[in-house]
């Protein structure tokens, strides 16, 4: 007899996973199976770490079971890429998934073909989207139109004198309406031996102590 596992997941704490629980121990019994553990999660699908599901998984690498039973694909992962991923990872480990709502079982031909569909689904989708965003930066380039962050709008000369007069970093940040990061980079590139406060205190440390003289004997 089959060992198997059911995962259950809800949205919310009001809602309660006792209906999948019924559905899934009647499919059980119908395919003979042996429910070894039972893994619930009450939280949102779109989260990625789910302490059901991580448990469920650690478990499988254990070979603890050799079935999982799910209500639906949507209660097992948050997208089409995580249930792929889910479903790699269970075939690799000679587990059979099931879904009750579906009727998909990778155990059988048809299940593993339909999951071949899913996944070649997916891959199209990536790939339009993709393409999509591609043509967007071109169209984006040819309307003269910047792409991505704009170069930094800051009066160069004047930052750099009012660093030599003795202005600090949060100052000129404060004035030029930048980024203390903004202000160390200006300073860096027009004057990288000299960027005061720019650099670390190690570095300066050790210059000094070059450049100190030696002690003599009293």
């Amino acid at each position: 007899m089959k060992r198997a596992a059911l995962y259950l997941r809800v949205s919310t704490l009001d809602q309660h996973p006792e209906t999948q629980s019924y559905d899934l121990r009647g499919l059980a019994a119908q395919r003979g199976l042996e429910i070894v553990n039972e893994y619930t999660d009450k939280i949102s699908g779109v989260k990625a770490r789910r302490p059901g599901l991580d448990q469920l998984l650690a478990d499988a690498r254990h070979g603890k079971f050799d079935v999982v039973l799910v209500w639906a694909f949507d209660r097992i992962a948050r997208s089409v890429r995580h249930f792929l991923e889910v479903l790699d990872e269970l075939g690799h480990l000679n587990i059979e998934f099931v879904s009750f709502r579906e009727n998909v079982d990778t155990g059988g031909p048809l299940g593993r073909a339909i999951i071949i569909i899913i996944g070649a689904i997916a891959e199209l989708e990536r790939n339009l989207i993709i393409e999509r965003v591609r043509a967007g930066m071109r169209r984006a380039k040819l309307e003269g139109r910047q792409i991505g962050r704009a170069p930094l709008q800051v009066d160069r000369p004047a930052l750099l004198q009012d660093r030599d007069r003795g202005m600090s970093l949060k100052d000129l940040a404060k004035t030029y309406r930048i980024s203390r990061a903004s202000v160390c980079r200006v300073i860096k590139d027009a004057q990288p031996a000299v960027s005061k406060g720019c650099d670390s205190g190690a570095s300066t440390t050790a210059d000094n102590k070059q450049l100190r003289p030696p002690k003599t004997a009293a």
